[in-house]
């Protein structure tokens, strides 16, 4: 039998739709899914019926970040270095210009949200973590179910942002809030920071997402494309693109500290439910908060 699609397209209404399908895995994010999206978004770019973008996951999330526990025969290939040729290297050790080069790769297609000239809203249910936020933060609006949850628990081990949109979206006191402790973000929260654009109940989130993006219908290509290049170029002189940079290069850093290495050799130990247990307990978040 052939395996579904990881990422589904289609369009409709004038609008495309960008679905991350991945339902069995809580839509995590690998490179057939990473890759699924950047095409997505490159089909819709090129549609002339296409005005609008939705994105958004199947089952019951938007996404829970990057797939940490693959399958075997889905772990992904790490490139070669940028025309540097292969070295036999030592059991755990570290290539920074390897591991720049993979992780760019992802922050470049997740930044097509923000490059694309039609509008991109982001539908979200359930939740976006981890990741997933690096994903998410691209999209011109966030469009977030009432009893969804948003965050970066990495902070508190193994990694950081990349995309890194957070403080541009939230500014300081915000970013360090959330990036600091990597504690949850509930909705009502997040439409009080600015983190999204609006929060309703679940059974009408596509609904009237959809009927939103259908205005967009009403303005002239033209026009949405330059207003969004304008309104992002301001964020880009504020040093977006260097902030990235150092985004993912500090990632690797952090996956391949002392603690981060003994935090992801207990995945072997404990269980990966288990690790991830601990790790967000103290904090009593995401899947350790109360019920």
């Amino acid at each position: 039998m052939t395996s579904p699609a990881p990422v589904l397209y289609e369009e409709r209404d004038g609008i495309a739709f960008i679905t991350l399908n991945r339902p069995e895995k809580l839509n995590t994010l690998n490179e057939h899914v990473i890759q699924g999206i950047a095409d997505g978004i490159d089909e819709a770019t090129a549609s002339e019926e296409a005005r609008a973008i939705i994105l958004r996951g199947a089952g019951r999330a938007f996404t829970a970040g990057y797939d940490l526990n693959p399958d075997p025969d889905n772990r992904p290939e790490r490139p070669r270095r940028w025309g540097a040729p292969r070295v036999e290297r030592r059991d755990g050790a570290w290539d920074p210009v390897q591991d720049l080069q993979f992780m760019g790769a992802n922050m470049k297609r997740f930044m097509k949200l923000w490059e694309c000239p039609k509008p991109v809203i982001a539908q979200l249910h359930g939740y976006a973590l981890g990741g997933g936020t690096d994903l998410i933060l691209c999209a011109d609006q966030i469009f977030m179910a009432e009893d969804a949850l948003i965050g970066y628990p990495p902070s508190r081990v193994y990694g950081t942002p990349t995309t890194m949109l957070w403080v541009y979206r939230l500014g300081l006191e915000h970013a360090k809030q959330f990036l600091l402790s990597g504690e949850q973000i509930d909705a009502a929260t997040a439409y009080r920071i600015g983190l999204v654009s609006r929060v309703l109940p679940e059974d009408q989130l596509a609904s009237e997402a959809e009927a939103y993006a259908r205005r967009f219908a009403n303005i002239p290509a033209n026009q949405l494309a330059l207003n969004k290049l304008l309104i992002n170029q301001a964020f880009e002189n504020m040093g977006l693109r260097t902030t990235q940079l150092l985004g993912t290069f500090f990632d690797g850093v952090t996956r391949n500290t002392e603690e981060a290495l003994r935090w992801r050799e207990q995945f072997g130990e404990l269980g990966f439910r288990e690790t991830i247990r601990r790790r967000d307990g103290p904090f009593s978040d995401y899947g350790e908060r109360p019920r």
